[in-house]
C-alpha cells in the first residue's frame, strides 16, 4: 500500500516554503515519524516526518523547489522496510539449472567487499604517489594554504613541484576561484525587510556612551551566587533589556509603530533581541519583557538561542516585538547604525566595551565604556525623544540600583 508524505500546514502568513534538504533518496528505507526533508520558510526550518514505514518509492520535489501546504512531497511503499524488499524481489528465477547460473556468474564476479577493497588499495597508491613527489616544506605550504598541486605550474626537476612554485602562484593571485550559491529563503526575506526598512522609514540614528563599570561591578560580585540560586548565569544582556524596558516606559513613542496615517503606543514591552545563527539573522521575542526578573531574561534568552542555532525555533517565537536589542560588539564592533525591524520605530544597538580615559570628578580615569546607538523612524520619533531615551538608558545602567527601585 502506498502513502504520500505531503507538505503540512504552513503557519499563518506562511505562502510557500521551499525544498531545503532531503534527508533519504528514492529506494532508501524509513521509519515512522523518520524525519524526510526539512522546508524552509522566510523564518523557519519545518521538519517532515514518514508518516508510516516502509520503503521511499518516488520523491516528487526536488531540493530547492517552492512548495505550498498540501502538495505530495514523495510517496512510501508501506510496510516494514525489509518487507518491502523482499516484495520486491519477486522476479527470482525457480529453475534450478538457471539458479545455479546466476550463482556461477555471481561468483565469477567481484564482491562488494572486494570492490571496496580495491578501491580503497587504488586510492591509496594515488595519494602515496602524490605525496612522493612533494617535498616537506612543499607539502607544509601547500596543506597550510590549501592549495591543489595539480593547479600549480611545476618547474623542478623531472616536474616536481617546488615550495618556489607554490609561494610564485599565490602571489600571482592563486586560483582565483569563484562560487554561485542561490541565497535561502531566510538570507532572501532579511535582504527584502531590509531594503524595505531604508525605503519605506526616515531612519536616523543618535549615539550616547555608557559607563558600565556599575553593573560590571554588581556582575562579579554576584555571579556566582546568581548562578547557584538561579541556574543561569548573568549577563550584561538582561541589564540592557530592564534598562531599555524603563527607558521605554518614560519615553513611549520610541515603543510606538506606525500603521498607515496611525500611531499606536504599546502598554507593554516585547523586546526582541537579534540572533546570530548559520542560516542568518533571527530576533526571537520576549514577551512583556519589563515586567521579568534578571534570570527569567537571561533564561529566555539562552533559550531562544539554542532555538535559533539548532533550527528548532518556531515562528511564533520571532513574531510581533515592538522595540529590538542587537549587540555587535560580541563580534568586536566598536560602532553601528543598525536597522529598524519594520513596523517598529526604533532599534537599540550594543557595541564592544573598551577601557577608555574619562574625567570624574576632575581625575582621568579609565572606565569600562561602551557606545550605545539608537536608529528610530524620524516620521514618528523625534530627535529629542531619541537623545532622552538613550540618556534614560544610559542613566539606569550607571547606576543600576535605579532599575531596582523604578526611578
Amino acid at each position: 500500500m502506498s502513502k504520500e508524505v505531503k507538505v503540512p500546514v504552513l503557519p499563518e502568513s506562511v505562502e510557500d516554503a521551499t525544498v531545503a534538504a532531503w534527508h533519504k533518496k528514492t529506494g532508501d528505507s524509513v521509519r515512522r515519524d523518520e524525519n524526510l526533508v526539512d522546508l524552509e520558510t522566510d523564518k523557519v526550518v519545518l521538519e517532515v516526518p514518514a508518516p508510516v514505514s516502509g520503503t521511499i518509492r518516488e520523491i516528487t520535489r526536488e531540493t530547492g523547489e517552492t512548495v505550498t501546504s498540501g502538495e505530495v512531497l514523495a510517496v512510501i511503499e508501506e510496510g516494514e522496510p525489509e518487507d518491502a524488499a523482499a516484495a520486491n524481489s519477486g522476479d527470482s528465477k525457480p529453475d534450478a539449472e538457471a539458479g545455479a547460473a546466476e550463482t556461477d556468474d555471481e561468483a565469477a564476479k567481484p564482491t562488494a567487499e572486494e570492490r571496496k577493497r580495491s578501491a580503497r588499495s587504488s586510492t591509496a597508491t594515488e595519494v602515496k604517489a602524490d605525496a612522493d613527489k612533494l617535498s616537506p616544506a612543499t607539502r607544509r605550504i601547500v596543506e597550510q594554504e590549501g592549495v591543489d598541486p595539480a593547479d600549480v605550474p611545476a618547474t623542478g626537476r623531472g616536474g616536481r613541484l617546488t615550495k618556489g612554485d607554490v609561494v610564485q602562484f599565490l602571489q600571482q593571485g592563486g586560483t582565483r576561484k569563484e562560487e554561485r550559491v542561490k541565497m535561502t529563503r531566510l538570507r532572501t526575506r532579511i535582504a527584502e525587510r531590509m531594503k524595505e526598512a531604508q525605503n519605506t522609514a526616515a531612519i536616523l540614528t543618535s549615539f550616547n556612551e555608557v559607563n558600565l563599570k556599575a553593573v560590571m561591578g554588581l556582575r562579579a560580585r554576584y555571579k556566582e551566587q546568581f548562578e547557584q540560586q538561579h541556574g543561569v548565569k548573568l549577563g550584561l544582556m538582561s541589564f540592557f533589556v530592564r534598562a531599555a524596558c524603563d527607558a521605554l516606559r518614560k519615553h513611549p513613542i520610541v515603543n510606538a509603530s506606525m500603521e498607515g496615517d496611525e500611531i499606536i503606543y504599546h502598554g507593554y514591552q516585547d523586546i526582541g533581541i537579534a540572533v546570530s545563527t548559520e542560516r542568518g539573522l533571527m530576533v526571537p521575542v520576549l514577551r512583556d519583557a519589563g515586567s521579568m526578573p534578571l534570570a527569567h531574561i537571561e533564561r529566555a534568552i539562552r533559550e531562544y538561542a539554542t532555538k535559533a542555532r539548532d533550527g528548532s525555533i518556531t515562528l511564533e517565537d520571532l513574531q510581533g516585538g515592538t522595540f529590538t536589542i542587537t549587540n555587535g560588539g560580541t563580534f568586536g564592533s566598536l560602532l553601528s547604525t543598525p536597522l529598524l525591524n519594520p513596523p517598529q520605530s526604533a532599534i537599540l544597538g550594543m557595541h564592544a566595551i573598551k577601557d577608555r580615559p574619562v574625567v570624574e570628578e576632575g581625575e582621568i580615569v579609565a572606565r569600562p565604556m561602551m557606545y550605545v546607538a539608537l536608529s528610530y523612524d524620524h516620521r514618528i520619533v523625534d530627535g529629542k525623544d531619541a537623545v532622552l531615551f538613550l540618556v534614560a538608558l544610559k542613566d539606569a545602567l550607571e547606576d543600576p540600583a535605579r532599575l531596582l527601585l523604578n526611578l
